[in-house]
């Protein structure tokens, strides 16, 4: 039963597609529920026999899932062994998955109480072990029926909440109250009564002086007060506005841990996006506003004596800031930019400096002559326009840049700059001068640290414009590559089924390994740039992100038309004549 439970995506697609022949109806009434109804079965094989149920429920008539979601319940009640109850809980977390897949979750409507109670009675007996299986199987279960969550709220929350007090120290459990907590705030009939009970316990752990309370619970509350705001229907509740908005940015603005003031921004940023008019409105008795706060965090998380990785999210609040509240921020944005401007002549990290140089991507979408004109009315570290300054960061750490939406902006943002610049004829952009490709001598033979001391890296100089051009080629030979290894992925994927078969031996595999040895991690880390699995969190989860037009872009279609129509301009060969051979191929790649 172990061995069919565990490979069971392989056994129901070819059974399906008919390359094995498998007798499913017999395997589950002939066996597993067989031995659910063997007087003296062992409690191993009762819970093994459960969770492999389960495992197979697409495969079950409707009288077969009743018989087995049946026992499986049976399989809770605390007279049963501890094993029995384990493998009921795993199997309840099967029935709810595959049955939601199959939009068939009315079968498991009778039995929803029955099940609640059962895991309530499991996270009150056992360790943080099981505790995190049993609510892992509470968080699907409260997405099965909104009805059924919304009437036992009240036993789902005061539970969640004593577990989260309890296990705050456990960062998975705390992980797990927080997806909770994230799906009674979808369910509209949940969000007034969770809040009531959940936002007083968070406001109050966020006002306790940090020695009275236990390190790291008041950066986990901000968090879990973040999901409540970005998952609560808009606009926020006024105890969202007028007692949890306050606290958290106070809170932010008088601690001095890095997560804390990070988290703090990001809630912050989660109140700017879906309720700004809110918390703009918003007055505290000195008259100050919700957005008077925003503006204080966000200057103190790039205030030059604060750790540099305290604005290592700050670009993200940044640019929403701007694209929310827009010209309402006035001479404030000025001030914004001069302090991120500050900060990145300290920053070191490319986490940190991506997120500070994002800011100016996004604001070249948006406004970008403005952006031009205040850059060049400042000096930069050098005296000269702090435009070449932002300019000359930004070429140096584009093929580094990571996350399919940053990837995306920042690529765009390239395309839209040369297309300024050569359209306006634009002087500050042409005229600037930036690093082009490392020269390499023949005689140096191996870099050594002491050669690499005696003798610094030179470089080639190049126009501005010429480098955004080479930026934007690496970027669609790079976008090319992760469709491309997306694609044969798919492929191996749909031909797992052959595993089945006799295979031919590979040949070329070898030398397809040998391609890597040669390659910097910088490099790979740049080819998994659009790669759906990198960053996915980041990107996937992001609301903001997800919002933007600019997510949704193709991107290998848009470069791959812009370039074709920056082919036909006639400055076209003078850019052409700066390109390596691997840029070339990929133009030829496209047909130019």
């Amino acid at each position: 039963m172990l061995a069919l439970g565990s490979v069971k995506t392989i056994i129901t697609e070819n059974v399906k597609n008919g390359r094995i022949q498998f007798d499913m109806h017999g395997f589950l009434a002939g066996v597993i529920l067989a031995d659910l109804n063997l007087a003296a079965a062992s409690p191993f094989l009762l819970g093994r026999a459960l969770w492999a149920a389960s495992r197979f429920t697409a495969a079950m008539s409707p009288e077969l899932i009743q018989q087995f979601l049946q026992a499986t319940v049976s399989g809770l009640h605390d007279s049963q062994p501890p094993s029995v109850r384990i493998s009921a809980v795993r199997a309840i977390w099967g029935y709810c998955d595959q049955l939601k897949l199959s939009e068939s979750t009315h079968v498991l409507q009778p039995f929803l109480p029955s099940i609640l109670e059962g895991l309530v009675q499991l996270a009150a007996q056992f360790s943080s072990e099981v505790l995190t299986l049993v609510m892992e199987t509470l968080c699907i279960v409260c997405t099965v029926d909104p009805a059924f969550t919304t009437s036992a709220e009240n036993k789902i929350c005061p539970l969640t909440i004593a577990i989260f007090l309890k296990y705050n120290n456990d960062p998975v459990v705390a992980s797990l109250a927080q997806d909770i907590f994230k799906e009674l705030a979808q369910i509209e009939g949940c969000q007034g009564p969770m809040q009531l009970r959940l936002i007083p316990t968070l406001v109050s752990i966020m006002q306790a002086p940090p020695d009275k309370i236990p390190s790291g619970l008041c950066a986990t509350s901000i968090d879990i007060l973040t999901t409540v705001v970005r998952n609560t229907k808009p606009p926020p509740s006024e105890m969202l506005v007028c007692q949890a908005f306050p606290v958290v940015a106070q809170c932010t603005l008088r601690t001095d841990d890095n997560t804390i003031m990070q988290n703090g921004g990001e809630c912050l940023r989660a109140y700017v996006s879906v309720g700004l008019e809110q918390i703009a409105q918003w007055r505290d008795e000195q008259g100050n506003s919700g957005l008077w706060y925003v503006m204080q965090v966000v200057n103190q998380l790039l205030d030059p004596r604060t750790s540099e990785f305290t604005a290592a999210f700050v670009g993200r609040l940044v640019s929403t800031l701007i694209s929310r509240a827009g010209t309402e921020l006035g001479e404030q944005l000025d001030q914004i930019l001069r302090a991120i401007l500050s900060k990145m002549q300290q920053a070191e990290t490319l986490s940190v400096m991506q997120s500070l140089i994002m800011v100016f991507a996004h604001l070249v979408h948006s406004q970008l002559e403005p952006l031009l004109e205040f850059l060049c009315s400042l000096p930069g570290p050098t005296g000269k326009p702090a435009l070449e300054f932002v300019m000359t960061e930004w070429m140096s750490r584009q093929h580094l840049f990571y996350g399919q939406y940053e990837g995306k902006v920042s690529t765009v943002a390239l395309c839209k700059l040369l297309q300024h610049g050569l359209n306006t004829d634009d002087k500050r952009l042409q005229d600037i001068v930036v690093k082009g490709e490392e020269i390499y001598s023949h005689e140096d033979g191996i870099r050594t640290r002491s050669k690499s001391a005696k003798t610094p890296e030179r470089w080639t100089n190049i126009p501005l414009l010429v480098k955004i051009f080479k930026l934007i080629i690496n970027e669609l030979s790079t976008v090319v590559e992760a469709n491309a290894s997306r694609t044969n992925a798919g492929d191996w994927t749909q031909d797992s089924s052959g595993m089945w078969e006799e295979e031919e031996p590979a040949e070329e595999d070898e030398e397809e390994d040998d391609g890597l040895a040669g390659q910097l991690l910088s490099d790979l880390i740049a080819s998994n740039k659009y790669d759906d699995d990198y960053y996915e969190d980041d990107d996937e989860d992001d609301p903001d992100a997800l919002k933007d037009p600019i997510y949704q872009i193709d991107l290998q279609a848009y470069l791959t038309d812009f370039l074709t129509q920056f082919a036909q301009q006639p400055c076209y060969s003078m850019f052409s004549g700066h390109l390596n051979n691997a840029e070339r191929q990929t133009l030829q790649s496209i047909g130019l």
